[in-house]
């Protein structure tokens, strides 16, 4: 099993930044794919972006597409959304989350709470 730690949140106004981590540890030697998920109020919780550990090749939703980039560290075990253009519909919890190439972990870190206020 992974253990997760997401960091960067917080309160912004629309159209602003914000730069989310994750920090993972464990059995890091398995990760094959990372991914950044999140949960809004009264929503299911959904993907956003991922990206393969290996290579850093990098997949994004069309939400958030053009607004976000992923990147990774997998010498330090870590993994960065950068966020701009910040809408209130962004509000919510991201998680992170590993796969090892065949199915997601069912691990969670404990989310990191991103709020745009418009």
């Amino acid at each position: 099993q992974v253990q997760l730690v997401e960091s960067g949140g917080g309160l912004v106004q629309a159209g602003g930044s914000l730069r989310l981590s994750c920090v993972v540890s464990g059995r890091t030697s398995t990760i094959y794919t990372m991914a950044w998920f999140r949960q809004a109020p009264g929503k299911e919780r959904e993907h956003v972006a991922r990206i393969d550990w290996t290579t850093g090749m990098p997949y994004y939703t069309n939400s958030a597409k053009g607004r976000f980039t992923i990147s990774r560290d997998s010498a330090k075990n870590t993994m960065d959304l950068q966020m701009t253009s910040l809408k209130p519909e962004d509000t919510a919890v991201y998680y992170c989350r590993t796969s090892d190439g065949s199915r997601w972990s069912d691990d969670w870190g404990q989310g990191t709470q991103v709020t745009v206020s418009s």
